[in-house]
């Protein structure tokens, strides 16, 4: 049996089109069309990956969403606009969303983009380790600690609490510490594919970290901004 994957769109067109060519590709399709049934599924069964639009009645994307974060539902979600605005589309990644596409968008995209996400989430499925597993492989930048085969990130003592790309992107600018890094090699790294053309996912992200790492959010002294170039993760250092 493939994979099973939700899709939640209220436009029939929509749902035909992505069923249609999910399941030529092999995954199993369940579908819903308002935001009422597909937090219900969600939540109810196990899926691998939900496909989520954003505009659907009785509870929008969004929504749907921050309530399946807030219940600990961890399943990849890619989220769908119809609309070309940077808020819905930063709001949705700041409520737990993975990934997000704008419409029109071709199936073979769709297709490319679920694979990519699942492959991602497969790979960090095995190298999570048991949860006895004993605390080692520390890695520590200032007053920042990170457990990579824990997933756990504490600073100045307080574990913090991350999204799985948060995380992911943390543990890669740490490993390539003194590494000016650009924005393309951060997305290929973490999100493990291209994004055809905008890489203002990677700047979310980096923001989002910085507002649980950095003491003044306006003069980061961990992650450094490299104008025209990308990002920089360095050894603080503090005044004695």
């Amino acid at each position: 049996m493939g994979q099973r994957l939700l899709v939640v769109d209220d436009e029939d067109s929509i749902v035909t089109l992505l069923q249609f060519n999910l399941e030529q590709a092999g995954y199993e399709i369940e579908t819903a069309m308002d935001g009422s049934t597909a937090f219900k599924k969600a939540s109810e069964f196990n899926f691998d990956l939900i496909i989520l639009d954003l505009m659907i009645p009785e509870m929008d994307g969004l929504e749907v969403c921050k309530q399946l974060r807030q219940n600990k539902v961890s399943t990849p979600i890619l989220m769908l606009t119809a609309k070309d605005d940077e808020f819905d589309k930063v709001l949705g990644l700041e409520l737990g969303a993975d990934d997000y596409m704008t419409k029109p968008f071709s199936p073979r995209e769709v297709v490319a983009r679920v694979r990519a996400i699942l492959r991602r989430v497969s790979q960090n499925q095995d190298e999570k380790p048991k949860k006895d597993t004993i605390k080692k492989d520390l890695l520590k930048i200032g007053e920042v600690e990170i457990f990579p085969e824990n997933y756990e990130v504490y600073y100045q003592g307080n574990q913090l609490e991350l999204t799985p790309k948060e995380f992911e992107l943390l543990l890669y600018l740490s490993n390539n510490k003194g590494r000016v890094l650009t924005r393309d090699q951060l997305l290929n790294a973490v999100w493990n594919y291209e994004f055809v053309g905008d890489t203002r996912i990677v700047d979310v992200h980096i923001s989002h970290l910085r507002e649980k790492i950095e003491p003044n959010t306006k003069k980061p002294i961990y992650i450094k901004t490299i104008r025209g170039l990308g990002y920089k993760l360095e050894e603080p250092q503090f005044n004695a």
